[in-house]
């Protein structure tokens, strides 16, 4: 499965998926077209998890705003339904100590998720 490697961009995380690593989405979020940013990035997501068992997600988003809100919601369903099926899968949201907000998201977003691994990681 090919590699999907997106630069960071002042709107938009840099992403770093392959399978040979744990998967990262790192930066900021608020591109204009939400939908079409992460678009190859929830196809890829999918392909992944057709193919492989196992995965790690390290995100560490510092800002996004709310369309960007729902993709990470569709993301972590598309994860959860992953480990209902038996996979094991992790994610890793990663905060700096300084950024409440970032904190409260992580905390609001494992609110909604039963059989995934969702760790908070203070950096």
């Amino acid at each position: 499965m090919d590699r999907l490697f997106i630069e960071k961009t002042r709107f938009t995380p840099h992403i770093d998926f392959a399978l040979e690593h744990p998967l990262v989405m790192q930066g900021e979020s608020y591109p204009e077209n939400t939908a079409e940013f992460y678009a190859p990035v929830m196809a890829w997501l999918k392909q992944a998890l057709a193919a492989e068992g196992n995965l790690i997600l390290n995100m560490e988003i510092i800002y996004f705003n709310s369309s960007s809100s729902k993709v990470f919601l569709d993301l972590f369903d598309t994860l959860e339904d992953a480990a209902k099926d038996g996979k094991n899968i992790t994610v890793n949201w990663i905060y700096d100590a300084e950024n409440d907000s970032a904190l409260e998201y992580g905390e609001e977003f494992k609110e909604d998720l039963e059989r995934l691994t969702f760790n908070l990681v203070c950096k």
